[in-house]
C-alpha cells in the first residue's frame, strides 16, 4: 500500500504535457500544474489568438497569466526524486503521442484498448468493460484502436453513417438516405461490405492463384538455369578437349586467323573512333549552338529575335553511343557437335593438303552459325533503335520525331554547314554505326523512297554520292506505280552503278536485315508476312550506316520504333 501511495503522488505531480515529473512547477488559475517551460511553449503557440487555455480543462484566460514557481510542488518533486523512482510503472499504459488515447479518461489518459464504431469513441481496458457487461453495449461493433472514428460520423447530421449509397458510391447516415440521397440505390453499410468482401475474396483468390503460378514458373526457370549450367559446363569440358586436339592442327593456319582478327579489330576500332568523333562534333555543335543562343538572348531587337529563334532553338537528338550488341549464348549442346565437326573437317582438309582455308569468323558466330530468321519475331530479336544524323541531311529534308522521320520539302532549311552533309542528293545517313546482326524497318509514304546502307566515307557531292551508284553503298529503290504509269509497284536494287530488277510486292514498310560479319544484307517487304525482296552476299570492310533518299516533294520515310 505504501508503494501504491508513492505512485499516486508521482501522478499528481507529473506534467501532462511532457508526461514527466514537474520541472520548475507552476500552477495556472484553473488549478492545474505544469512545467514552467512546457506551459510557456504551449501558450507561445496561442499568442496569435491572444486567448490562453489550459491543456487539460481548456479553460481560457485573458490576458496571459503571469507564471510563478510553485515552491511546495517543487519540494515534493525533489523528495520524490530522492526515492529513485524516475519512471512511471509500466502497467499504467499511458497514451503517448503515437497512441490512441481513451476518450473517457480524465487528466492523463491511458491507451485505448478498443474503439467502438457505434459509439464513435475509444476506450481503455477499464472504461471498455461496460461493453462486455451491459447487454445493449454487447451489440456494438468493437475494432482495434483507431484515430479515424470521426470519419464514420456524418458531417451534416452528426450521426453514425450506417448506410451506403451505391448511386454516389459513398457512406451516408439514415437521415441522408431520406434527404439528399432520396430515391438513390441505398443499402446498409454491412450489406455493401458483404458484397465487396466477396469481391475482395475473389480478387485474393486470383492473386493467390497467380502467386502459385508464378512460383511454379520460378521453379521451372530455376530448373532451366540448372539445365543450362549443366549443358554449358559439359560443353566447356568437351570443347576444351576438342580444342586441345585442334590446336595442333590449326597452328600452320594461325596467321590467317590472326589476320582476320586484326581486320575485325580495325573495323571495331574504326567504329569506336567514328563514334568518338561524332560525340566530339556534337559537343562542338552544342557549344556553338549555346553561343548562338546566348547571343540571341541578348538581342534587343524583338523582330530579329523572333525571326532567328525558330532556326536556332531546334536541337538535334543526342548521339547514341551504344554500339555493343550482346547476344546470349544458346544451344550449348551444339557447341560440342560444331567443334567436333570442325575438327573432322580440318583433319580431312589437311590430309588432302588443301591450302585454301578460310575462317569466316573469329568469335562465337564461327562456332555457332545462326541462320537468317524466318519470321518477323525472329528478326525483331536483332532490332536496333536508329536515328538520323542532322549533320548529314540534305537541306531539302526536314527531320522530325526525334530525328527518326525525314520529309522532302520544296523549301531549303537552314542547317549549319557541316562536312558530312549531302549537298546534291536528297539523302541522309543514320547517326548510329551498324555492325554485328541488326534489323530495322522503314515506313514510307509518297511516290518513292530509297532504302540503303553505306560506308561513312561515301562522297558527299557529285554523282558518286548517290546511294547505289558507287562501291560504298547498297540501295533498294521503291517506287509507286502511279508515278510512272506502271501496272504494279516495283523496286530495283542498285550497287556500283549496276541495277537488278526486284520481283515481289512493294509494301509501305521495308525491313532491312544486316549480318555484318557474315556479309549478308537482306531487304524484306513487311506486311502480314515477311517477303524477301533481295539478298546480298558480300564482304563488308567498314561499319555501315542506314541511309534514306526521298524521291519526290512531300515524300516521307520514318525509321520505325520496334521495341
Amino acid at each position: 500500500m505504501e508503494q501504491k501511495g508513492v505512485q499516486l503522488d508521482r501522478e499528481t505531480i507529473s506534467c501532462s504535457i511532457c508526461l514527466d515529473l514537474l520541472k520548475d512547477p507552476v500552477t495556472i488559475p484553473c488549478g492545474h500544474s505544469y512545467c514552467m517551460s512546457c506551459i510557456k511553449s504551449f501558450w507561445d503557440g496561442e499568442d496569435q489568438r491572444k486567448i490562453y487555455s489550459c491543456p487539460q480543462c481548456r479553460q481560457a484566460f485573458t490576458p496571459r497569466p503571469v507564471l510563478v514557481k510553485n515552491t511546495m510542488l517543487a519540494e515534493l518533486v525533489e523528495q520524490l526524486k530522492k526515492t529513485g523512482l524516475q519512471a512511471a510503472p509500466a502497467d499504467h499504459c499511458y497514451a503517448g503521442p503515437e497512441d490512441v488515447a481513451c476518450d473517457v479518461c480524465t487528466g492523463r489518459k491511458l491507451k485505448a484498448l478498443k474503439s467502438c464504431l457505434t459509439c464513435s469513441a475509444s476506450y481503455c481496458e477499464n472504461h471498455l468493460q461496460p461493453h462486455y457487461d451491459a447487454a445493449p453495449l454487447k451489440k456494438h461493433k468493437l475494432v482495434d484502436p483507431s484515430e479515424k472514428l470521426q470519419e464514420n460520423i456524418c458531417s451534416r447530421h452528426d450521426e453514425v453513417m450506417k448506410m451506403f449509397c451505391r448511386t454516389d458510391q459513398q457512406s451516408i447516415c439514415s437521415i441522408c438516405s431520406v434527404d439528399e440521397h432520396k430515391g438513390h440505390d441505398t443499402v446498409s453499410a454491412a450489406a455493401e461490405r458483404t458484397e465487396r468482401q466477396r469481391e475482395l475474396e475473389v480478387s485474393r483468390q486470383n492473386i493467390q492463384q497467380r502467386i502459385q503460378d508464378r512460383e511454379k514458373d520460378v521453379k521451372l526457370l530455376q530448373q532451366e538455369v540448372e539445365a543450362v549450367n549443366r549443358s554449358a559446363n559439359k560443353a566447356v569440358k568437351n570443347s576444351g578437349k576438342i580444342f586441345t586436339e585442334l590446336i595442333s592442327l590449326i597452328q600452320k593456319r594461325s596467321s590467317d586467323v590472326k589476320q582476320q582478327i586484326r581486320s575485325q579489330q580495325e573495323t571495331e576500332v574504326s567504329r569506336v573512333k567514328e563514334l568518338q568523333e561524332k560525340l566530339k562534333q556534337e559537343i562542338t555543335e552544342l557549344k556553338r549552338k549555346d553561343t548562338e543562343l546566348k547571343q540571341l538572348s541578348h538581342t534587343e531587337d524583338h523582330n530579329q529575335f523572333l525571326l532567328n529563334y525558330p532556326s536556332l532553338s531546334q536541337l538535334s537528338a543526342s548521339t547514341d553511343s551504344s554500339s555493343i550488341n550482346i547476344r546470349p549464348l544458346r544451344y550449348f549442346e551444339d557447341v560440342t557437335a560444331a567443334v567436333s565437326e570442325l575438327r573432322d573437317q580440318l583433319q580431312d582438309i589437311l590430309r588432302e593438303k588443301r591450302t585454301n582455308i578460310s575462317l569466316t569468323g573469329t568469335d562465337v558466330d564461327f562456332l555457332l552459325p545462326e541462320p537468317e530468321p524466318k519470321t518477323r519475331a525472329g528478326f525483331l530479336r536483332y532490332s536496333r533503335e536508329i536515328t538520323l544524323d542532322p549533320n548529314t541531311a540534305s537541306t531539302q529534308l526536314l527531320l522530325s520525331d526525334g530525328d527518326r522521320k525525314a520529309e522532302r520539302t520544296s523549301q531549303i532549311h537552314s542547317y549549319p554547314s557541316h562536312p558530312d552533309r549531302f549537298t546534291e542528293s536528297l539523302q541522309v545517313l543514320s547517326r548510329e554505326s551498324l555492325t554485328g546482326r541488326c534489323y530495322w524497318e522503314v515506313e514510307w509514304r509518297g511516290g518513292g523512297v530509297r532504302v540503303a546502307v553505306s560506308y561513312k566515307n561515301i562522297s558527299r557531292d557529285g554523282l558518286d554520292c548517290v546511294f547505289g551508284l558507287n562501291d560504298k553503298s547498297w540501295m533498294l529503290d521503291c517506287c509507286k506505280s502511279w508515278m510512272f504509269s506502271r501496272d504494279t509497284d516495283s523496286s530495283t536494287f542498285w550497287f556500283n552503278h549496276i541495277s537488278t530488277p526486284v520481283w515481289g510486292p512493294v509494301s509501305s514498310r521495308v525491313g532491312v536485315y544486316l549480318d555484318h560479319r557474315a556479309g549478308i544484307l537482306s531487304f524484306y517487304s513487311v506486311s502480314e508476312t515477311m517477303t524477301l525482296l533481295h539478298r546480298v552476299q558480300t564482304t563488308f570492310t567498314q561499319p555501315l550506316y542506314a541511309g534514306l533518299c526521298l524521291c519526290f516533294v512531300e515524300d516521307t520515310a520514318e525509321l520505325c520504333k520496334l521495341k
